[in-house]
């Protein structure tokens, strides 16, 4: 995992320092429909009744957003991200699909803040047995479209999404008073296509 995220930390750095090279060479528009995926790494926490102590997690991340221009200041879309992490043969994914608004406060600039409602979901695996919930949440984050070419730009930028899982179940039997919150904070690399 420190591979990987040194790989995304030296991306967001580049992609950082050509900023003021593409931005000359590219106008910021926003206009209708725009589609965009990414990958990086960060990391989890869970809290839950029972759980005791627990610690940060590392591990990688990855979204998908797809949406819609209302304005040049104003995105309007869905964003799926989530976290997940292998180790001692149990897979965990920890994620939100979020509806989404996306604000450039100045518009030319590229810098976007983001944020909405969510539904919420987290899975444990180990090959056999599966634990699953759902809930509620939310997302917030920020970036900065970087134009590369007429209809593409290159998008670094930080997110936090928290959910409020609730009980868990394995093969329809529910893991009673878990209450289960999940949150992840994660750096991200990604493009987005106007």
């Amino acid at each position: 995992m420190r591979a990987a995220a040194r790989v995304v930390v030296s991306l967001a750095t580049l992609a950082c320092l050509a900023t003021g090279v593409a931005s000359a060479q590219r106008p910021q528009t926003r206009d209708g429909f725009w589609i965009g995926f990414g990958f990086g790494g960060g990391s989890a926490d869970i809290s839950c009744t029972g759980c005791g102590t627990t610690t940060r997690e590392t591990g990688f991340t990855g979204y998908l957003k797809i949406g819609g221009t209302v304005t040049p200041k104003v995105l309007l879309g869905g964003e799926s991200i989530a976290w997940t992490k292998k180790e001692s043969g149990v897979t965990a994914q920890l994620g939100n699909l979020a509806a989404a608004v996306y604000f450039y406060p100045a518009p030319a600039s590229g810098f976007f803040l983001k944020g909405g409602p969510s539904f919420s979901y987290h899975r444990e695996d180990d090959g056999t047995t599966s634990l699953t919930g759902t809930g509620f949440g939310f997302i917030i984050g920020a970036g900065y479209d970087i134009r590369v070419g007429k209809n593409i730009s290159i998008n670094p930028g930080a997110n936090f999404y928290w959910g409020s899982v609730g009980e868990l179940s394995s093969g329809g039997a529910s893991t009673s008073g878990f209450g289960l919150k999940q949150n992840v904070f994660d750096f991200q690399l990604g493009i987005t296509f106007h």
